[in-house]
């Protein structure tokens, strides 16, 4: 189950491709820490804060680095003033400046702008203190705000609904993608502090199956963890042991 089916990275170029201006560009995106960097080429400098508004709505992004994306034109800044003409002299003919085409512009305007009610809907649920720990991401289409995650009950998917639908600007709010699973929040709690992996601590009677089962729904995914802990023998884990749950 999400968080653990997707890593962030790819949790992040998901948000991008929902958002109609971004979806054809093919950016790329690398993780570490929570620390994301975007790259590739944009139709023009201004597509850098769209990116970073999007990629900001995504649960474990910690900072937003766009200084990868190479931009196709700049945007246009005012023409300098006309040259001194002498006395009696034919004016010269003065091209108008090429400010790019108007359509475009507004058109990424409202795509920022509808990123922006995004953002305030993240902030709105990890304001709220039951749902403040639960790994929600939140993604945008048009005015349509799209949940997806886990929660830890019914009542607490309806509460992130309600929240969503009560930020200005909100058309429509998609919780399909918002899973119920008890103890999810429990699940995530403990991170390794270097790294930001989910731990989780053994307890009495754990397999490795039964770990995997919790965190991804399928037991045989133990290899996984295993490998990522350096476990040899997936049959000899300990009480009190602290395994990192890779992505």
């Amino acid at each position: 189950m999400w968080p653990f089916g997707k890593n962030t990275a790819d949790r992040v170029k998901d948000a991008l491709n929902a958002q109609p201006k971004l979806k054809d560009l093919g950016l790329q995106v690398t993780e570490n820490h929570g620390n994301v960097t975007v790259s590739g080429m944009v139709p023009n400098d201004r597509y850098g804060n769209l990116v970073r508004i999007v990629a900001e709505g995504i649960n474990g992004v910690k900072s937003v680095d766009v200084g990868g994306l190479v931009a196709q034109e700049t945007t246009p800044t005012p023409a300098s003033a006309p040259a001194q003409v002498a006395p009696g002299a034919p004016t010269p003919s003065i091209s108008a400046p090429s400010l790019g085409t108007p359509s475009i512009d507004a058109e990424l305007q409202e795509a920022e702008d509808n990123s922006k009610i995004a953002k305030a809907v993240y902030s709105a649920l990890k304001n709220n203190g039951e749902l403040k720990d639960d790994p929600i991401d939140v993604l945008q289409s048009g005015k349509s705000i799209i949940l997806r995650g886990v929660v830890d009950n019914d009542h607490e998917q309806r509460l992130a609904e309600q929240l969503a639908r009560a930020v200005q600007g909100v058309a429509s709010v998609d919780v399909s993608g918002l899973k119920v699973a008890a103890g999810a929040k429990e699940l995530t709690k403990e991170k390794d502090t270097d790294t930001g992996d989910t731990v989780y601590t053994v307890q009495s009677g754990d397999t490795l199956g039964e770990i995997a089962q919790k965190y991804y729904g399928n037991a045989g995914e133990y290899k996984k963890i295993a490998h990522y802990n350096n476990i040899s023998n997936p049959d000899l884990i300990k009480v009190g042991q602290k395994l990192r749950i890779p992505s």
